[in-house]
């Protein structure tokens, strides 16, 4: 009998503990992981029955002194709403309203005269100084609730990057960016907020404690620096006013991880009003989502692959006569002209489509088609973006040699801005393919933090290759761009630009007065911290990209190197 007592005893202990650790552990969540919400929840005098107060994860940039600064966030405001049955004297209550936030007189009249509604909204997002001064006139039927909503501090800043969040049926979810792509980790579970408080201690404990949903909600870090964002989006305002282009964009990478610290696109738009913008087709992408042929940056790859299989040195010479006829088509050097005898630095230096093409003929087609595919151009690049578009490059498949020249000077195959920064950065990083990417770290609603991994880079060019092309490109930035007029001289710099007809759509041919102009290039050169990728498509009234993109990209260069506090490297 009495080992049966002592049964029940430990029995009821037993469970008196666990409903106390329960207790416990649901209280440490409440107070030390979920205190900022719950102390919004304690104030429910303002907030509507059954009603549910957004949540979302909260997205940072990372400034450089590694204190992150919320890009994404919540405000909190509140909803005016009124009862109309209980509106006694309605012309009142709107002259009292009005003088304290906006109102329209017609829409407030027509709300107050349906009262069979118990729930009309007058205004919303309304700020707590205006709150109180209406709380203040304590009218009969009306009501004060709190409300939450998305919030952008930098209005434009990272636009394309961040993206935002709109209603799917009925859902606020992330529509574009990084919103879209973390939306699993960002988005919470709906709770009504005027409920008994223990309540809900007990109705959440197994979602907190067991359930999965709770383990991936967080917020994301992102590698995105604020100052430099900020910096790159005035450049390419700069660029697209004194142009007026259709679009200019940019990337600025860290070559040897991946790291994207600035994304941009112009024109942009105000993250905040996004519902204010009449072509929807602004909210995408270009850098990720669309493919162009790049012209004359993807030389340095031609040549890096030709001085990756031994094929050619920088000394090695050919014949220039300024055209090249296979297949029964011509090509030509951009003025047309031959230079004669000269080495594959000078093809570099004076940007010849004839020499490139002698690069890709000497190695032959199948070992140009590795080299180029090797460079991920065919392939999406894994960033943490969504709609990641795909290149085309089906001509490096055809048995027609004109189709491989015309590739090793940027012409017939197309590639992503992202897809191309990514190759590029081989030639920087020591020949290996990085993945690019926006996340840095999800700090979970748990209090523990992950760091991001992305796949480890595969080697596609020789170490000795990227120095070898980077000692080329740097000859390029310190006697032939601009004839050498903006030669870094403490500083090892590469560079190169390049200028592309637009292709005609849905048509053979190019356009002979539409271009795309882009520049890359990476510095301290022999160990890479900064790729900068910049384009602009259709410029008017300019033919060369050096003409459009060389002074901003040597202020972004100077830029970075005050900001950075980058030690000289010559």
């Amino acid at each position: 009998m009495r080992s049966n007592f002592t049964l029940r005893v430990r029995i009821v202990s037993g469970l008196v503990l666990l409903v106390a650790l329960i207790l416990v552990t649901r209280l440490y969540f409440v107070q030390v992981v979920y205190g900022d919400e719950y102390s919004l929840r304690a104030d429910h005098q303002y907030v509507r029955p059954n009603q549910n107060l957004f949540d979302r994860g909260t997205i940072f940039f990372s400034p450089k002194d590694d204190v992150p600064i919320g890009a994404a966030t919540l405000k909190v405001g509140f909803t005016i709403a009124m009862n109309p049955s209980e509106l006694v004297d309605k012309e009142g209550a709107f002259e009292k309203l009005s003088a304290i936030v906006p109102l329209d007189r017609d829409q407030f009249f027509l709300r107050a005269g349906k009262v069979d509604d118990p729930y009309e909204e007058i205004a919303k997002r309304v700020s707590e100084e205006d709150m109180k001064n209406i709380e203040a006139l304590n009218i009969k039927g009306v009501s004060i609730h709190k409300e939450r909503w998305r919030y952008y501090p930098g209005e434009t800043l990272a636009a394309h990057a961040l993206g935002f969040i709109a209603y799917h049926e009925n859902t606020l979810l992330g529509r574009y960016g990084l919103e879209r792509y973390y939306e699993d980790t960002l988005s919470r579970a709906g709770n009504s907020l005027y409920i008994n408080f223990f309540a809900e201690i007990f109705s959440n404990i197994n979602k907190t404690l067991f359930k999965s949903e709770a383990g991936r909600e967080g917020d994301i870090i992102t590698t995105i620096e604020p100052s430099v964002q900020l910096f790159l989006e005035e450049k390419l305002k700069e660029i697209h006013t004194a142009w007026n282009s259709r679009i200019t964009a940019g990337i600025i990478i860290n070559p040897q991880n991946g790291e994207i610290y600035s994304m941009a696109v112009y024109p942009t738009f105000d993250l905040n009003d996004f519902q204010g913008v009449s072509d929807p087709s602004i909210f995408s992408n270009p850098l990720v989502e669309d493919v162009y042929e790049m012209g004359s940056i993807i030389k340095p790859l031609t040549m890096a692959a030709g001085l990756d299989q031994g094929t050619v040195t920088a000394n090695t010479t050919y014949y220039d006569a300024g055209k090249l006829t296979l297949d029964g088509a011509t090509f030509s050097n951009f003025d047309g002209k031959g230079r004669g005898t000269v080495p594959m630095q000078e093809v570099l230096n004076q940007s010849l489509n004839t020499g490139a093409a002698f690069v890709a003929g000497k190695m032959g087609a199948e070992n140009f088609r590795k080299y180029m595919l090797g460079y991920g151009i065919g392939e999406e690049t894994g960033i943490d973006l969504p709609n990641e578009g795909v290149g085309l490059v089906e001509n490096l498949n055809s048995p027609r040699a004109i189709e491989y020249a015309t590739a090793s000077f940027g012409q017939g195959i197309a590639m992503t801005p992202i897809a191309t920064v990514r190759a590029l950065s081989t030639l920087a990083n020591g020949g290996v393919l990085i993945t690019p990417h926006l996340g840095k770290r999800i700090k979970y609603r748990s209090g523990l933090s992950k760091e991001l991994t992305y796949v480890d880079g595969v080697r596609v060019l020789q170490e000795e290759t990227s120095d070898e092309i980077s000692r080329m490109l740097v000859e390029v930035v310190d006697t032939a761009l601009l004839d050498g007029t903006v030669k870094f001289d403490h500083y090892s710099v590469a560079a190169k630009t390049g200028t592309a007809q637009i292709a005609r759509a849905g048509e053979r041919g190019y356009y002979d007065d539409r271009y795309l102009h882009t520049f890359f290039g990476y510095f301290p050169a022999y160990d890479a911290k900064f790729l900068v990728f910049l384009m602009t498509i259709e410029p008017k009234e300019v033919r060369y990209a050096s003409q459009t993109l060389t002074k901003p990209f040597i202020d972004t260069v100077n830029f970075l190197v005050n900001y950075y506090e980058i030690p000289p490297d010559r």
